[in-house]
């Protein structure tokens, strides 16, 4: 059937037009125990949309009946009556009692509007001819099909007629335009069921949605909110609970955590020991007695093992740890000792210093093919700390038990303990182990191994270098004599020719003579120290010139002098076993004895070419003297200047060896060595070390060979033996080395027979000569180290770019390097602080992964290219203002320059200039 439907007000009337527009169907249900519903049936609906209100009647109603009937259950028995007087299932809405009413007043022609039917509000009763009228209207609208299939109101439904009166009719749909009602949440009088309340329309999908959820009653409809309120309640619950264990764990950490000599704090169920400054900031972290696995528990020491000053804790059967609050330095810098004594075999103390959780970075100890700059950045095992070989995976030729972090805190080893290091071996830590073992550490100090070490802070980085450096020994300058400095100056201001053929024979008079001559004639380069390798003796030991091939040294010295250079010849601790020293040595038992055996029988080892060898013991009183007489008579025959000591590492010596005096580990022997000649001899270079020797004495880099990754790796080696407190080192030839020690194999390129051809643009004495990029970009680097070295003349490649080059080299470190060297030697002498220095040493800025960068004193920073192929880097300037070395302008400070344009033939390199000069 078509459904009337006003769009407006209630006083509209519907058009015929306007009531064809939608088909519905009207059921009022009498058959149920409330009150009879308006169903509404769609054109597509085959069911009716209802609602049961079974609830009982609200208080308010109840309390009407009490007193009598009350006026809406009067309306409502007049709907009713309306109700079942209809002919036909109405498709109009009831919007109200009171329309109901109203409807009844007016005229026949004026009872169906607005969409509802109804009485007046000014009736309580309505007539029959209102439900007539209604019924008449709708015979003249709906044609007679749908009649047939309408249902007929029983008039046996009256009896039921009060208890209908007391239910809420169905809610129907609301009118378009109609505003909705305000009412009470919780009400439900008739008025929230009010069809005036409807605001859909029958075309729209929306407003169907709408009609749905209006249709829901407002106390389900309030239970998202319900949801909302648990959801709130429950996560503050967890956030209570988490907070609460939070701040358990917190006074849980507290309460085990013992605060020893102020900024000291130390965990003792997890072992845990915190470091913290002046200002209270963290600066170290580290786990105690890491092998300990959390199986014991400590207790006070007993009174006999308690030292004076000192906090004392033991684990039984296990380890012994001591913390002791060290004397302030005149500096503000604090210490504090670390003494852990091992009970048993079946423990080693071993401490790890974390940095996971930190941004801190450490530098120090030594240099490893899998150790760069800086340490946390490479890994490795549990190792030895003594001197070895790179290539073999172990520490360099120089090692010190020192390490410093980029947050001010630093550690220093006691020489006492049987050191082994490892690095981010499974965590990001740095971990210090005492063990003895048949090698390195096989003379047992004391029954048990003992790890002991001092922790330092400092108020900045760099007066806590100077300050742990002055600490450990006397001022560099103590006790030089003017022949020292003069030497010192000499070796920064003049270049080191080192004449080193690969074989024996190739080294003669003529050999020393010619490549002097060359030097010479490239006429911009100064003559300085001639070094000539071993092989002046006929065999490593003989301490004597073969004068086969030298049957004119001294004249060939002679010459030298005159010519201005300086000669210095290279001698060893080892004696072949085919010198004829060997013999001797043997007899009168200079050399080092093996362990466990008879102390007449010595220890052979091998060292670079020689496949057996003894080593000299320099803690036998009777050596020093011998080889003493050997070298004086060199001199006095030949008038040497200098000697320079090729020591070797601690895997030169013999595996099971055997002194006169008890050495702590095979590195104590080099430091003998050369303590035992410093002030006898004139020195000028020792090839290893772990202490600084006295000045003018210079400590060598290892040697590296001619490639490009060995050419990254000279600044990284630099920088790690300056910060270990060897501010006069000596790099290696410019181009690489010739050989590796300990093996007769020299560079893949040079590898072939004595009589080949020689090209004379690539080969040297049958030496091919390294690339002619590597070689220009590594005489570059070179001219800003504390010493330049050359084996390779830059004459040799023919090159007028080469040559070019260098000659600008030249002067410009004769103008500026040379200088500023010179001024900071005293700085060096002084403090202990590097001529050679890393960013951070003058930099506020973390610009610790710089690691083909560095400084020469606070002056000239210095950026070199170390990649082949490469005319563009990253360059970071420290605050300040900078004048750019290659185009002279000024540069701003405290930024990184991105890439930067760098020639072939030029190097970065910026000098400092004072903050007031902008134009």
């Amino acid at each position: 059937m078509r459904i009337l439907e006003t769009c407006g007000t209630p006083n509209d009337v519907l058009t015929p037009d306007q009531a064809d527009r939608n088909d519905f169907q009207v059921n009022l249900d009498i058959n149920r125990s409330v009150t009879p519903e308006i169903k509404i049936f769609g054109p597509e609906d085959d069911t009716a949309d209802h609602r049961d209100e079974d609830s009982a009647p609200t208080e308010r109603e109840h309390d009407r009946d009490v007193e009598g009937k009350s006026t809406v259950d009067i309306k409502r028995d007049n709907t009713s009556s309306v109700a079942h007087t209809f002919k036909y299932r109405s498709p109009l809405w009831f919007e109200s009692d009171s329309d109901i009413s109203k409807s009844g007043s007016n005229s026949s022609g004026d009872r169906v509007q607005g969409g509802g039917l109804g009485c007046g509000d000014e009736s309580l009763e309505c007539s029959s001819n209102s439900s007539d009228s209604v019924n008449n209207f709708l015979d003249k609208k709906i044609p007679e099909h749908h009649q047939s299939s309408v249902s007929v109101f029983s008039d046996d439904n009256n009896d039921v007629h009060d208890d209908q009166a007391k239910v809420p009719l169905r809610s129907p749909r609301r009118k378009s335009t109609a505003p909705r009602r305000f009412r009470s949440e919780f009400s439900m009088d008739e008025d929230e069921y009010s069809p005036s309340n409807s605001v859909t329309s029958v075309n729209s999908l929306a407003s169907l949605l709408k009609e749905k959820l209006q249709s829901i009653p407002q106390k389900i409809r309030k239970k998202p909110t319900d949801y909302k309120l648990r959801a709130f309640v429950g996560l503050m619950f967890l956030a209570v609970v988490f907070f609460v264990g939070f701040a358990y764990v917190l006074y849980h950490r507290q309460a085990l955590t013992t605060a020893y000599f102020e900024r000291v704090q130390f965990n003792e169920p997890k072992r845990l020991i915190r470091v913290y400054n002046q200002d209270d900031v963290e600066i170290l972290k580290a786990r105690l007695g890491v092998d300990l696995h959390g199986q014991h528990k400590s207790f006070p020491c007993l009174p006999q093992h308690r030292r004076r000053g000192s906090e004392c804790r033991e684990w039984l059967h296990a380890l012994r740890l001591y913390l002791t609050s060290l004397p302030p330095e005149h500096d503000n810098t604090t210490c504090y000792s670390v003494t852990w004594q091992a009970l048993s075999n079946d423990v080693t103390p071993n401490d790890c210093f974390d940095w996971g959780d930190t941004k801190v970075n450490w530098f120090g100890a030594g240099q490893s093919l899998n150790l760069t700059w800086p340490l946390n950045s490479g890994a490795i095992d549990y190792t030895p700390f003594i001197t070895g070989d790179m290539q073999k995976s172990q520490f360099g030729n120089v090692v010190t038990r020192y390490l410093i972090n980029s947050k001010g805190g630093a550690i220093t080893v006691d020489e006492d303990t049987p050191l082994h290091i490892s690095v981010n071996r499974g965590r990001k830590e740095i971990c210090l182990k005492a063990k003895y073992d048949d090698f390195a550490f096989a003379n047992k100090i004391t029954e048990f191994p003992e790890l002991k070490y001092n922790i330092c802070t400092a108020r900045d980085i760099k007066s806590l270098h100077s300050s742990i450096h002055n600490h450990r020994r006397a001022p560099l300058w103590d006790g030089l004599k003017p022949g020292d400095i003069k030497t010192l100056d000499s070796l920064i201001s003049e270049p080191v020719w080192q004449i080193a053929p690969r074989f024996k024979h190739e080294l003669q008079d003529e050999t020393i003579a010619k490549y002097t001559e060359d030097v010479i004639s490239l006429g911009f380069l100064k003559q300085g120290h001639v070094l000539i390798n071993e092989f002046w003796q006929n065999e490593i030991g003989d301490l004597t010139v073969d004068t086969s091939r030298f049957a004119t040294l001294n004249v060939t010295v002679n010459k030298l002098h005159r010519r201005g250079f300086k000669v210095a010849f290279t001698i060893q601790p080892f004696i072949s076993t085919e010198s004829k020293n060997f013999a001797e040595t043997v007899q009168k038992r200079l050399l080092i004895s093996e362990r466990n055996s008879d102390r007449r029988i010595p220890a052979l080892t091998r060292f670079k070419s020689l496949a057996s060898a003894g080593v000299l013991d320099i803690t036998n009183n009777r050596s020093v003297p011998w080889i003493m007489d050997k070298l004086q008579t060199v001199i006095s025959a030949y008038h040497i200047d200098s000697f320079y000591f090729d020591l070797g590492t601690a895997y030169d010596m013999p595996h099971y060896y055997r002194c006169e005096q008890k050495l702590i580990n095979p590195d104590q022997y080099k430091t003998i060595f050369t303590k035992t000649f410093e002030k006898a001899l004139n020195i000028i270079g020792v090839s290893s070390a772990i202490h600084l020797p006295r000045p003018p004495i210079f400590v060598s880099l290892p040697p590296f060979e001619s490639t490009w990754d060995a050419l990254r790796l000279v600044i990284p080696t630099m920088l790690t033996y300056g910060i270990n407190g060897f501010p006069f080192t000596m790099p290696g030839a410019v181009g690489g080395d010739i050989y590796w020690p300990g093996s007769e194999q020299f560079l893949p390129s040079a590898k072939g027979a004595v009589e080949s051809i020689v090209n004379s643009t690539t080969q040297e004495n049958g030496i091919e000569l390294p690339e002619r990029e590597l070689y220009m970009r590594w005489l570059q680097l070179a001219t800003f180290l504390p010493v330049m070295k050359f084996t390779h003349l830059p004459s040799k490649y023919n090159d007028v770019t080469v040559l070019e080059m260098a000659k600008n080299l030249t002067l410009l470190r004769q103008m500026y390097v040379t200088p500023l060297l010179l001024k900071y030697k005293r700085e060096a002498l002084e403090e202990g602080l590097p001529l050679v220095r890393p960013l951070w040493l003058v930099a506020d800025a973390d610009v610790t992964p710089a690691l083909d960068e560095f400084v020469i004193g606070d002056e000239i920073v210095v950026a070199p290219v170390v990649h082949q192929g490469h005319t563009t880097r990253e360059v970071y300037l420290p605050a300040g203002l900078w004048q750019d070395g290659i185009d002279g302008s000024l540069r701003k400070g405290n930024r990184w320059m991105h890439d930067y344009r760098v020639p072939a033939t030029k190097v970065a390199y910026f000098l400092r200039k004072p903050d007031d000069l902008r134009f």
